[in-house]
């Protein structure tokens, strides 16, 4: 259903504002599931995982890599808080490749084993902003 309203997806790490850009619909990879944002919707502020952000504006899509964080919804704009987030298509999809490689050894401790599950995760994430369907 268009609309001809737009959102406005701001994504802001510590460091800096990532980006702001137009957009009718983002994607959002929430704590408990995927949300997808359109104008007008209900204000809202979630807990986000490691995942892919994806900002649909006129035929484009546009993937980032967002290292979980927190999204607050209101007015049509939706305004990212991430510990890191970079584009699809500056990932470089080798390196994401080999994380998943990496293995750890049978004696680790549960602390090393939720870091090395943690960095898969960021991993696969990483390879499907990289790699559009």
């Amino acid at each position: 259903m268009a609309t001809g309203k737009q959102l406005r997806c701001v994504v802001v790490t510590p460091e800096k504002a990532v980006l702001e850009q137009a957009a009718e619909l983002v994607s959002l990879p929430m704590s408990d599931g995927e949300l997808g944002v359109m104008p007008g919707r209900q204000a809202l502020i979630g807990s986000m995982s490691p995942g892919v952000l994806r900002i649909k504006s006129g035929t484009q899509i546009r993937r980032v890599f967002v290292d979980g964080g927190f999204v607050q919804v209101r007015d049509d704009v939706v305004t990212v808080l991430t510990p890191r987030a970079q584009d699809g298509a500056d990932i470089d999809l080798e390196a994401a490749k080999k994380s998943l490689s990496v293995s750890i050894p049978k004696d680790a401790g549960a602390k090393v084993m939720k870091e090395h599950h943690n960095t898969i995760l960021r991993a696969r994430a990483m390879i499907r902003a990289a790699k559009p369907f």
